[in-house]
């Protein structure tokens, strides 16, 4: 038999006998009392391109944490399923005219057929599609829960909305009123917002589609439009989005970018009063009210203009009555505006704006207007859209001022510089302006200066100070801020969740009834965009005429669809219980199985993601379809893993052509060298550059394997028919004291994720068995368990050409023995003078005399020392040996 491992007889053969067996499979808690382990990946979007090399190395990790779990007599659930509506699909479908259906029944059975490939031991019995409607039927009823909701601030959670407490003066006003007033506080709700639009596509696009300011379907301008979209307050969980985190043991760099995104800061509402020139004489008229938000309300006194986003409503109450003296310049600039992303408004270094003539802004601590500008670097979805402008201690407002030659006036500096105008008595005092430590724009804290009853406080006694002023003249109060936005949930498109709600002019939004869930999507000739920009639903009449189930009138369904983050929010929940038709999930099956005990996906979906699903857990938690149990947080764990990159280097893309297909390399050196290898080529959370070198290196590591196990039968071949014969009798010190150490090694870096350290453990335990002359069968068989959750189909046949007949992956993992993990001897350097002449093998507590004895031995040592006595000697015992002379 070839000492090459022979990887086309065996790896699809055991791929399935794994599944004929279920040995992947995942008991309910029904079926026994074993501990779980809940392991997940992101379920990947099934597109046409088939899996790249980026997916198994993901996929390949926590197989290997899984498997070592189930060795240890865990029942693990490692689960997989498939992301299937969105927008690429529909591109596609739309390009290729094929229905998007049958384009996502191609792509997931190309994806299925490369995923088993792979050998990871997903459970297959629990797979999910986000486009069954056996599954979006639950989806749909989540989203009902959700509109049937609100948020009580005083609980900090979600209730039912009919236990929401209705105002007297809102009852007084009648049935309208109180729907009214429901609906504004739902958690799901419908509101007119600013979208990315697309005028060549018709369509609107979320942030993520339209990055650069450009579609990501043709590559087309995108600009911004008004529109009615459904909405999540996720804005309500932003305080519990942060400080549940502690509850949770995610990578530091994943909790910092949730943090980031949702953006909480602390500071002050403030109210600037805008005034009117009405006469020649400037007699100004107070006509609006702007609230600003800033994180510094020390710095007020240093206000000098305001700035609106150019999409501020107030913009359009005053064109229409024409407040504004240069009305058209203003509109030229919105227009110019909608154009770009808010990416683009901010990283533009350069600043653009135009100043609103004829109306002005009154600055509250001065009683002094300032000028009112719009600026695109003012975005409308963070804070009020509106910020007071501090040149003298902003970088942005610092440019802009410069720019257009504005007002900067200095309202705080430095410690060190404010000290100089305050000295002790002995040293002489200097002003301000004699010296220069500090650059022009200071966005640091301070002294306060030239801020009248502020003067000379720190930063933080002036923020006190200042909040409590503008409460007490009714200016403004401190408030907490957030950058996120609320979720914006629908899409103009056909391929995604019907959104399950009926309008009807007479009753308003009312829910389908849950029992005609799920709401099918429409079989459609034609699931291009509208003219109008509506979706291609909205034209299929007979689809969207219905009757309202709350009065039975006539009524129109939404055509609108949901995003394709709706079933990635709670797959993880449906594993639980895949097969459950009368609910998502059984309380049992959540009870045992929640939260995720490992979750591991890309950096590039720790914000939003991450952030929505924790979000839709949260809700549903509150609401009592999550057992309290099982916590208010739906992942113990999640790690991040590195990217794999081009050779040299370089990101991998089809117009540089170095994107590695996995069929390409399971092809030529099957599945097991190319997990090992994506596990081998750096550590597990850094990008990591593909090397064909180094893939040949784990080639030849899994040949020295499976040559070893021929070479170990007491005939030099594979015996599978009496397996009896191949008995390894004699018991070998220096390989046993390496296997403990190795079982050891390799048991911690599976535990911490190191892939890499624990695969050159399993090359040194595998040279070292090379060079034994013989080994017990037992430490043999031991040996084959820490190789079996990094190659397991080598693991498996080798395991099986032994006679045994269970599968070796529900084996024991292996124990070690503490003592065999005492090295009994050690090399260590002499020195001479600091410089290393000689080695020694002692043990490692040996006495300095002993060291000493054994070093005067070495001839190198005796050549240098020459017969000279040594002056001192300087010993730490299994450290240094140091000779002075």
């Amino acid at each position: 038999m070839a000492n090459k491992y022979p990887f086309q007889d065996i790896e699809q053969k055991w791929q399935k006998w794994w599944e004929d067996n279920g040995i992947y499979h995942a008991k309910q808690p029904s079926d026994t009392k074993d501990k779980k382990f809940y392991t997940l990946v992101e379920f990947p979007y099934p597109s046409g391109d088939g899996l790249h090399v980026g997916h198994p190395r993901s996929y390949t990790a926590l197989d290997i944490v899984s498997r070592k779990k189930r060795m240890e007599g865990l029942n693990v659930m490692y689960p997989i399923g498939w992301d299937a509506f969105g927008l690429p699909t529909e591109n596609a479908a739309i390009k290729k005219k094929m229905q998007p259906a049958i384009i996502t029944e191609k792509n997931v059975a190309t994806f299925k057929r490369q995923t088993q490939s792979l050998g990871t031991g997903f459970d297959w019995s629990r797979e999910i599609n986000t486009t069954d409607p056996k599954y979006y039927k639950w989806t749909q009823w989540m989203f009902i829960q959700f509109y049937n909701a609100y948020f009580d601030e005083s609980l900090q959670k979600a209730r039912p909305i009919t236990e929401l407490e209705i105002p007297a003066e809102i009852q007084k006003d009648g049935d309208l009123a109180i729907r009214n007033y429901r609906d504004s506080k739902r958690i799901v709700y419908k509101t007119t917002t600013t979208i990315n639009w697309c005028p060549a596509c018709k369509i609107g696009l979320s942030n993520e589609e339209a990055q650069g300011g450009v579609c990501e379907r043709c590559g087309g301008e995108v600009e911004k439009r008004e529109k009615e979209q459904w909405m999540m307050r996720i804005t309500k969980y932003a305080n519990r989005l942060i400080d549940e985190l502690s509850d949770v043991n995610y990578l530091d760099k994943i909790k910092t970018q949730q943090i980031n995104w949702i953006g909480r800061s602390e500071g002050a509402l403030i109210k600037f009063a805008i005034t009117q020139n009405q006469s020649q004489d400037h007699v100004h008229r107070t006509i609006d009210e702007i609230e600003v938000f800033t994180t510094r309300p020390d710095t007020l006194f240093g206000a000098t203009y305001l700035v609106l986003s150019p999409e501020h409503p107030l913009l359009t109450s005053w064109i229409d009555h024409d407040a504004i003296e240069n009305i058209k310049e203003v509109k030229d600039y919105q227009e110019t505006t909608r154009k770009k992303s808010d990416r683009e408004r901010q990283e533009n270094k350069e600043k653009t704006g135009v100043e609103i003539h004829g109306l002005k802004a009154v600055n509250p601590a001065t009683g002094k207007e300032v000028p009112v500008w719009i600026a695109d670097y003012v975005l409308a979805g963070y804070g009020t859209g509106a910020i007071m402008a501090v040149p003298a201690h902003d970088e942005r407002d610092y440019e802009f001022a410069k720019k257009f030659e504005l007002p900067i006036i200095k309202v705080v500096v430095p410690p060190a510089l404010a000290e100089l105008s305050h000295p002790p008595a002995n040293i002489t005092p200097v002003s301000q302006e004699d010296v220069r430590v500090e650059s022009e724009c200071w966005i640091g804290e301070g002294i306060s200066i030239n801020s009248e009853f502020l003067n000379d406080l720190t930063t933080d006694k002036s923020q006190e100070k200042i909040v409590a002023w503008l409460e007490e003249h009714g200016a403004g109060h401190g408030c907490t801020n957030y950058k996120q936005r609320d979720w914006v949930f629908s899409r103009q498109r056909y391929w995604g969740e019907p959104i399950p709600m009926i309008h009807c002019e007479k009753c308003g939004w009312q829910p389908v009834a849950e029992s005609e869930l799920p709401i099918l999507l429409p079989d459609v000739e034609n699931y291009e965009p509208t003219d109008s920009g509506e979706s291609p639903l909205s034209v299929i009449i007979d689809w969207v005429n219905t009757t309202c189930p709350a009065c039975g009138g006539n009524a129109k369904r939404e055509t609108d669809t949901m995003p394709n983050w709706a079933g990635s929010s709670w797959y993880f929940l449906r594993y639980c219980d895949a097969e459950n038709d009368q609910v998502f999930a059984s309380p049992e099956a959540l009870k045992y199985w929640m939260p995720v005990d490992l979750y591991d996906g890309g950096m590039e979906h720790t914000t939003l993601h991450l952030l929505y699903s924790r979000f839709w857990y949260k809700v549903l938690h509150d609401l009592g379809h999550i057992p309290e149990s099982c916590g208010v947080e739906p992942y113990a764990k999640r790690t991040a893993h590195g990217m794999i990159l081009g050779e040299g280097g370089i990101k991998m893309s089809k117009s540089k052509g170095n994107v590695v297909n996995p069929d390409d390399v399971i092809s030529e050196y099957g599945s097991d060298v190319f997990r090992c290898y994506e596990m081998f080529m750096g550590p597990f959370d850094t990008d990591a550059p593909w090397d064909t070198h180094g893939i040949q290196g784990i080639k030849r590591f899994l040949d020295k394997i499976w040559s070893l196990h021929q070479t170990r039968t007491t005939n030099d071949e594979l015996r599978t028919t009496n397996p009896s014969d191949a008995k390894f009798e004699i018991r070998n010190t220096k390989y046993e004291s390496i296997l403990h150490k190795s079982i050891k090694k390799v048991g911690d870096d599976i535990d911490a994720m190191r892939f890499n350290t624990a695969i050159s453990q399993l090359m040194i335990l595998t040279n070292t068995l090379l060079e034994s002359e013989s080994v017990t069968d037992d430490d043999y068989k031991t040996y084959l368990k820490l190789i079996a959750p990094f190659a397991p189909h080598i693991a498996e046949q080798i395991w099986h050409n032994f006679g045994n007949e269970s599968s070796i992956h529900l084996e024991a993992w292996p124990t070690y023995n503490p003592d065999l993990l005492i090295e009994d001897t050690i090399t260590l350097g002499v020195q001479i003078n600091g410089k290393v002449r000689g080695e020694i093998t002692i043990a490692p507590d040996a006495k300095e005399s002993e060291a000493m004895e054994a070093a005067m031995q070495d001839e190198n040592v005796k050549k240098y020392l020459d017969g000279t006595e040594p002056k001192k000697v300087i010993y730490v015992p299994g450290r240094i040996l140091n000779i002075v002379i």
